[in-house]
């Protein structure tokens, strides 16, 4: 047996044919900036896309496009069809029910789905309207507390920040080691009986941490604290089985897992989606509507207000077949492979620093750096001309940025399609940097 993201993989999983996968993907094989091979290393901003997926598309386009669940004519039902069933391969993907998942615009909007379901009934109530049995969980009072971490990408920050001004809650949060794991020493003082929400990351998108969810989740429970789950990192790169995560809600989007953009997750509990007033109101989700007042419909279709994205589902149901036929222990381990390969690499670069675990246990793909006397944007530029795309900024992590000491980095993050050689030009392009920069 081997680790990989602090599990373990039959050391007997075969090894991902890189290769064959890379040719799947049209744009893999195009030139960029004087005919030179496009190395493509910024899938955590958004992964290529295979034909599998572009096609499933194209043909529900040509066959079947419809409006779904209200049509009366065969089309209809066609796209109904495939609109829900690529729920269900979407459910399966994360050992859920279809029922359980909810399809949103994307992370962001899972996210803020699930944030506003507090300010929501924390208004209702204030006016006496009627909410959803259960729905007591998510009024909130002057002085509860929302605990996140300084990790955050924005999306699970800005959301709670927004709730705790209109809700009178306040925000807390479990700050950082200079390793750039989480700091749990003084989780036992940040979690109390004003504790509502624990919302955190899986894998960081800057540091590449994978963080350690039992801890976090048993002091949630210890007070009662709904557990939200930001899964944008982990979910396209390892086995994910919500049923075993013991969280209450986790958000994932699609075009991180090899899927269409336009299209992300959220996956519940059912009694917290039954309990959970909606975010966006009109028409499909509702029960009965007269002009005096409105009920709404069960979860997920409650959620899903007005026409949904059916071809990006079909999308996504193939990018969940893709993988699935690769196997993601075999996906996780080729990974764990790269990313050991590229930690070491790049700390034979002069004067260049990684930003985050500089080992491979519980760390993910994600690796940011900065060099010597060189600003990121300037790294990437010259990155960029070697034909190497990596993402470059503070990648919507600002106050993670700050806790490490660093204004922006630059950041690479392989996948499925990479391999040791696409690290091996990465680091002789970073030397061409130093080179030209005077580094070392």
């Amino acid at each position: 047996m081997t680790t990989v993201h602090g599990g373990t993989v039959a050391t007997a999983t075969p090894p991902l044919d890189v290769p064959a996968i890379r040719a799947q993907f049209p744009i893999l094989e195009r030139t960029v900036r004087g005919e030179q091979r496009l190395i493509y290393l910024d899938s955590g901003a958004t992964s290529q896309k295979p034909l599998a997926v572009l096609d499933a598309e194209r043909h529900f386009y040509l066959t079947s496009n419809a409006a779904v669940h209200r049509g009366a004519h065969q089309l209809a039902e066609e796209a109904t069809e495939a609109y829900e069933g690529g729920r269900a391969v979407m459910a399966a993907f994360v050992g859920a029910q279809p029922d359980e998942v909810v399809f949103t615009r994307n992370a962001t909007e899972s996210l803020n789905l699930v944030a506003y379901s507090f300010v929501n009934a924390t208004d209702k109530a204030r006016w006496g309207s009627p909410l959803p049995e259960g729905a007591e969980r998510f009024i909130l009072s002057p002085g509860d507390e929302i605990l996140i971490t300084e990790m955050e990408h924005h999306a699970n920050l800005v959301p709670w920040q927004e709730v705790c001004a209109k809700t009178g809650a306040v925000l807390r949060w479990i700050g950082l080691t200079a390793d750039g794991r989480l700091d749990l020493d003084r989780l036992d003082d940040l979690v109390g009986p004003r504790t509502r929400v624990v919302s955190f990351v899986h894998q960081s998108n800057l540091l590449g941490t994978i963080n350690p969810i039992q801890p976090l989740v048993s002091a949630a429970r210890s007070v009662g604290a709904l557990v939200v789950l930001d899964a944008c990192q982990s979910v396209p790169h390892m086995p994910v089985d919500v049923a075993g995560l013991g969280v209450d809600a986790m958000a994932w989007s699609g075009h991180k897992m090899l899927g269409p953009t336009g299209i992300g997750c959220l996956w519940a509990r059912p009694e917290v989606l039954a309990s959970m007033p909606p975010f966006i109101s009109g028409g499909s989700m509702i029960e009965l509507v007269t002009m005096e007042r409105t009920t709404f419909a069960d979860p997920p279709k409650r959620f899903e207000a007005g026409v949904p994205m059916v071809a990006q589902a079909v999308g996504l149901a193939a990018a969940c077949e893709f993988l699935n036929d690769l196997g993601m222990p075999a996906v996780a381990a080729h990974e764990h492979d790269i990313t050991g390969y590229a930690l070491g690499r790049l700390q034979e670069v002069p004067g260049l620093r990684i930003v985050g675990p500089l080992d491979n246990d519980m760390r993910g793909s994600a690796i940011s750096f900065v060099m010597d006397g060189v600003h990121p944007h300037d790294v990437g530029q010259v990155l960029d001309s070697r034909g190497i795309a990596v993402r470059v900024g503070h990648h919507c992590a600002w106050p993670a940025c700050r806790s490490m000491g660093v204004p922006a980095t630059t950041r690479i993050s392989p996948y499925i399609y990479n391999d040791r050689a696409d690290i091996d030009a990465l680091v002789e392009a970073l030397d061409g940097v130093g080179s030209l920069f005077g580094v070392g």
